[in-house]
């Protein structure tokens, strides 16, 4: 009969670092990087500029609004969070004019009426959540009137 050698009592080492977590596509949606200058600047109309990059569930809008642009009064299903960057907007909304000067943020919820106006040459940032599919299928023609 043969002799078995006894099972080895060393204990398994362990790795130092883990291994890095596997890479998840959300929704099939890859990676995007963007740089402004890159992003096409769409005129809606001679007062108002906008760039938008667009994701899954989210919309980033970068609006160049001139002194006396007026976004007509409107609503939408998407919530909205307007961070003034440069300038200042006055809203109207919920029964109140509100002013939003740079470096404010106003959040808008979902089906809220509101309108604005660019009391100097403004720039903002809009979020939107769902993304706009009106501004991304260019049928938003209540902004496309001349102001």
């Amino acid at each position: 009969m043969k002799k078995t050698k006894p099972a080895s009592k060393k204990k398994a080492k362990r790795p130092t670092s883990r291994p890095a977590p596997k890479k998840l596509k959300p929704n099939g949606l890859p990676l995007q990087h963007h740089v402004w200058e890159s992003v096409e600047i769409e005129e809606v109309n001679p007062l108002l500029l906008r760039q938008f990059v667009v994701g899954t569930n989210v919309m980033l809008s970068r609006l160049f609004l001139k002194k006396g642009s007026i976004v007509p009064l409107h609503n939408h299903h998407n919530e909205q969070l307007s961070y003034v960057l440069e300038g200042a907007l006055k809203f109207w909304i919920d029964g109140r004019e509100l002013m939003v000067n740079a470096g404010e943020v106003l959040l808008i919820p979902p089906h809220m009426p509101h309108k604005v106006e660019a009391l100097q040459d403004s720039l903002s940032l809009d979020i939107f959540n769902p993304p706009r599919q009106d501004w991304i299928q260019k049928t938003d023609n209540y902004l496309r009137k001349k102001t």
